[in-house]
């Protein structure tokens, strides 16, 4: 099973640690959790830690697109600080890397 843990390196900013599969399996509890998250703090960064996800596929897509464009309503940046190499792999097919905020240094 997936989880994200959460934390605020500082103020403004909220770091969300996957751990485990971004798959269709556990989409629904996994969008539940990630709206929650984002609804309870000020946002001005979301700050996405991704390396511990050995497996993504298009739901898991949809969700890290949901958590960008939820942190654009409250006009955050996004950033992925870390990402495993199925994550990128996937990302970078999918031309997706810069709506991410992912850069080669997120590896």
């Amino acid at each position: 099973m997936t989880d994200i843990s959460h934390h605020c390196p500082q103020a403004g900013t909220l770091r969300l640690v996957v751990q485990g599969p971004l798959t269709i399996y556990d989409a629904q509890a996994l969008k539940n959790r990630l709206l929650e998250l984002l609804s309870e703090v000020p946002l001005q960064a979301l700050e996405l830690d991704l390396a511990q996800v050995p497996e993504i596929d298009t739901s898991g897509v949809q969700l890290l697109l949901l958590a960008a464009r939820e942190a654009q309503h409250h006009q955050a940046t996004v950033h992925t600080v870390a990402a495993s190499e199925a994550v990128r792999e996937v990302l970078e097919f999918c031309r997706l890397g810069a709506v991410l905020g992912m850069t080669p240094a997120s590896a």
